[in-house]
């Protein structure tokens, strides 16, 4: 773990916890290694990835989808062009457009790509570009469409949009009039500082009634990463629709086969100690249609497509004309959604979260099918931001952050135990000692009269033990009781590291923490972050060659 600390604000930065697999990958375990293209910190994986998309993919077509992308400075508008030229690569990482930017790991997934990205670049000695993937083809509201953060009375918040029931992509729900409230509701729990009124100005600019939520959220990620060299691309733009027909038809016309190497990869993973990280639908295409009713998962049935939701069936040559004449109605699902990014971008590595990172051991065979070479997956740095007035309770308890990942009771009980009297917890010891020793001298001493008795004479003993057990309980909870003090601390703390049960990461918002802070906070967290590849800021280094 890599700590760092800005205005009190302890930045406590890791690797990211996961699945056994991911886990292995990121340990360099033979038996997942070769489920991959390389590890993360294996800069030849990287340089031979740079040499693929460099062959791969000339100008003409890395400027097909030119429109689509958006930089955040004049130095990455340079590279932009350097990168469209056919002189560059980028990496890439992305995520559904959560309500006033999501959760707090979509801002350390972008600081890990600007990170990797300009570890590489220098270790490569090519241009490399962070880009951020913003998910507008996804409709997932249930996911997008709240936020929750900690307010001044240390109380948590949830902004949450109504839901019309509809199940259109992000980059074509626009937001209705109630974002309005819900706006200004969430700028009145930001701290007021003189960092407040920018990010104020922000969320008024993006997050207006009639603009969809994934230009909403586009906007509002390249305000606050506007001091970094970052691009943004938008999957749902019209060029970038137009460039991913083809792998899109290449996949509805591979369909079956496609899903017969995804089964066997599957099966190969079950073998190996793993489990399957996305259940494959051996009748569907990894392709979904954009309809009056919403995103629907295309299926196969006796020959022709049939929608999954609607039952709606269509002929091949309907379906491939549709995709001819409105391309920006398909879009790839989960599987197939990092073949289409690397087909089109000249991606040499993807940052992804634990879920993320094992997809990649699934998918490989999908690239293969395609004609492409997986890019490297990089795990995006885990964070846990520790504020003064938290860090306080953590130092009188003698805890750390990850103390809080048990539920709040069960804390709450060891801390208050932790404080129990001397004489009590003395009494205690000493009881249970006098039961085990009394308690199995009556065993032996009965052994001569029936060896069965033993077993009954240790029941007996355990619920003796038990009984000593309850007294403990009872004697704590009177304790809590009279420690109000000691649980309102615990509930602070718990509230802040893990909101309602979940990982802070998972369930709060940054804003609060910028506006406490400022813009340099996101600084001061890109430096603490561990980076698996290179390392740009040191003094020495080693150059690869990459021949691009």
């Amino acid at each position: 773990m890599k700590d760092a600390t800005i205005g009190g604000l302890d930045i406590l930065a890791s690797r990211p916890q996961g699945s056994e697999l991911v886990a292995d990958y990121l340990a360099g375990e033979p038996r997942v290694a070769e489920l991959f293209v390389g590890a993360p910190a294996d800069l030849d994986a990287y340089a031979r990835k740079a040499r693929e998309v460099a062959e791969r993919l000339g100008a003409a077509q890395r400027r097909r989808i030119a429109g689509a992308i958006r930089a955040t400075t004049p130095a990455a508008t340079s590279k932009l062009q350097r990168i469209l030229d056919g002189t560059g690569a980028v990496v890439t990482t992305g995520q559904q457009a959560g309500l006033f930017g999501g959760p707090l790991y979509t801002v350390y997934k972008i600081l890990t790509a600007v990170r990797l990205a300009r570890n590489l670049e220098v270790e490569l000695g090519i241009p490399v570009a962070p880009l951020f993937w913003v998910a507008a083809d996804d409709h997932d509201w249930a996911e997008a469409n709240h936020v929750e953060v900690v307010d001044a009375a240390n109380e948590l918040r949830r902004a949450e949009l109504a839901d019309d029931g509809a199940a259109h992509p992000m980059s074509a729900r626009r937001l209705a009039a109630d974002v309005e409230a819900v706006r200004e509701m969430f700028i009145g729990w930001l701290p007021t500082t003189e960092f407040q009124a920018p990010l104020a100005e922000l969320l008024r600019s993006a997050y207006r009634p009639g603009r969809t939520v994934a230009a909403a959220f586009a906007e509002l990620v390249h305000g606050l990463f506007s001091e970094f060299d970052l691009l943004v691309v938008d999957p749902a733009h019209p060029d970038f629709k137009r460039a991913a027909a083809s792998v899109l038809r290449r996949e509805l016309e591979s369909s079956a086969e496609h899903t017969g190497l995804l089964e066997a990869r599957a099966a190969e993973l079950l073998e190996r100690g793993y489990h399957a990280q996305v259940t494959i639908a051996s009748d569907a295409a990894n392709v979904l249609l954009d309809t009056e009713d919403g995103r629907d998962r295309l299926m196969r049935e006796d020959g022709r497509w049939l929608l999954r939701r609607s039952k709606r069936r269509i002929e091949d040559a309907e379906l491939h004309g549709m995709l001819e004449r409105e391309p920006w109605r398909f879009s790839p699902n989960v599987l197939l959604r990092p073949v289409v990014e690397s087909a089109l971008l000249p991606t040499l590595a993807y940052v992804g979260g634990p879920a993320e990172l094992s997809y990649f051991a699934q998918i490989g065979p999908l690239f293969k099918a395609h004609g492409i070479r997986p890019p490297v997956a990089h795990p995006r740095a885990s964070v846990v931001l520790v504020e003064a007035k938290v860090r306080k309770v953590l130092d009188k308890y003698g805890l750390v952050a990850a103390d809080f990942a048990k539920p709040l009771h069960e804390l709450t009980t060891r801390v208050v135990r932790a404080e129990m009297p001397d004489p009590v917890v003395a009494s205690l010891d000493a009881l249970r000692t006098s039961i085990r020793k009394r308690w199995d001298r009556l065993a032996d001493s009965a052994q001569p009269v029936d060896p069965t008795l033993r077993g009954w004479i240790e029941a007996q003993r355990n619920q003796a033990l038990s009984q000593v057990e309850s007294a403990e309980k009872k004697i704590a909870s009177h304790l809590k009781k009279r420690s109000e003090i000691t649980t309102q601390q615990l509930g602070k703390a718990a509230v802040n590291l893990y909101p309602g049960g979940s990982p802070q990461e998972r369930t709060l918002n940054v804003l609060p923490y910028l506006a406490r802070y400022g813009p340099r906070l996101l600084h001061a967290i890109s430096a603490a972050l561990p980076i698996e590849a290179g390392a740009a800021e040191s003094a020495g280094h080693r150059t690869v060659q990459t021949e691009v």
